[in-house]
């Protein structure tokens, strides 16, 4: 089964600010790297999805220090990079279509935030006949809500997800 990594909205935000630290901010980039690093000797394709708000003045929109894709990410000059407007990285972007031209048949992901555009993209995948996703473990986060903590937000997402949208592989299996 043809694969591709798809890396989710890990852009500065995140790491440059610690009022918006993802939850375990160092660990994540270092597992993510890991898995990049992994695909890459494998050949798989690497996508990296980017959040772009469509105000000016928010600290996402496009060409905001905070906006850049995390400058610690394993990226390579022909990665692909896509941007997005809404929580869906199908939506109104050239993801699906990138996808097939590969002839992509699984996804691997990774990224942030958790519940919000990591949970859209992987149903939405899902729906769009990626059905043998996987999530790896630990590549992944989130911030604390008013509700729960960032843990609670993964653990939760995590037991509805796996064996039903993605199956969860531990880190291990990326590691050389």
């Amino acid at each position: 089964m043809k694969q591709a990594l798809i890396v989710i909205d890990l852009q500065e935000i995140f790491f440059s600010e610690e009022k918006n630290y993802l939850y375990q901010h160092e660990q994540l980039l270092e597992n993510v790297n890991t898995v990049i690093n992994s695909a890459k000797i494998k050949k798989i394709p690497v996508v990296f999805i980017q959040h772009t708000d469509q105000n000016p003045s928010d600290e996402m929109a496009k060409g905001k220090y905070t906006w850049e894709l995390h400058k610690g990410l394993y990226r390579e000059s022909n990665d692909i990079v896509i941007e997005k407007i809404t929580w869906d990285a199908f939506y109104q972007t050239t993801l699906e279509e990138t996808l097939k031209k590969l002839g992509i048949e699984q996804l691997i992901f990774v990224g942030a935030q958790t519940e919000f555009c990591l949970d859209t993209t992987i149903r939405i995948a899902y729906s769009k006949g990626y059905q043998h996703n996987l999530l790896v473990k630990g590549a992944h986060s989130t911030l604390n809500s008013n509700q729960l903590s960032a843990e609670q937000i993964i653990e939760h997402h995590e037991s509805v997800w796996n064996n039903r949208f993605v199956q969860i592989q531990p880190l291990d299996l990326y590691k050389l």
